[in-house]
């Protein structure tokens, strides 16, 4: 994203237990460093573990509102595959939506009320979307700990922003434990490193 655009929206979507309300503080805060003003919105309602989990971050000049309208989002990160579907129309055309690689089948799949769609790249990208995969969970499971997603998935984001890596760590240091701080700051690095493409 060009430092010069007046506004930036970023939805981050993903299921209780991923850490998504943790990635958005981070995540203003670094927008704070850099010297923007920031506005944040969360849904806390269904943030217990599985339920579906939104927060929305926008930041610019000056920002008066903390939501998003539908098609407004310059992008998306999304930390499970049914979430980057359930909010894909937030994207604005040919905006950017990460997608961690990693399905948590819901409830109603379990129940058999719904099937699990088996092409949610294809049907992102059928939204006029960049549609990036990031192999989020596995890079976070060879590191050892599954709850450092969050962290790779910034670092992922981090390459279409033009924030420096001292003002994200300084973020991380802040919203996360500091004996934590040496194994996040490697996973903010691997997510930065993986290979993020576009889905063909």
């Amino acid at each position: 994203m060009d430092e010069k655009d007046p506004t930036v929206n970023i939805v981050l979507c993903g299921v209780g237990g991923q850490g998504i309300l943790v990635a958005s503080d981070i995540l203003s805060n670094v927008a704070l460093l850099a010297g923007h003003d920031v506005k944040k919105s969360e849904v806390h309602g269904m943030a217990q573990r599985g339920g579906s989990v939104i927060s929305q971050v926008r930041y610019g000049e000056k920002i008066f509102s903390p939501l998003i309208s539908k098609g407004d989002a310059d992008f998306i990160l999304a930390f499970e595959k049914l979430e980057a579907l359930r909010y894909i129309d937030y994207l604005k055309p040919h905006g950017k939506i990460l997608i961690n690689d990693q399905e948590i089948i819901p409830l109603t799949v379990f129940s058999s009320e719904a099937e699990y769609p088996k092409n949610v790249f294809e049907l992102c990208q059928q939204n006029d979307a960049e549609v990036l995969p990031v192999n989020g969970i596995e890079l976070a499971e060879e590191l050892g700990n599954p709850r450092v997603l969050n962290v790779v998935m910034l670092g992922a984001l981090s390459n279409f922003l033009y924030f420096t890596d001292e003002q994200w760590f300084e973020s991380i240091k802040k919203h996360l434990p500091s004996k934590f701080y040496t194994l996040n700051e490697r996973a903010f690095k691997a997510g930065k490193m993986c290979k993020v493409k576009t889905n063909d």
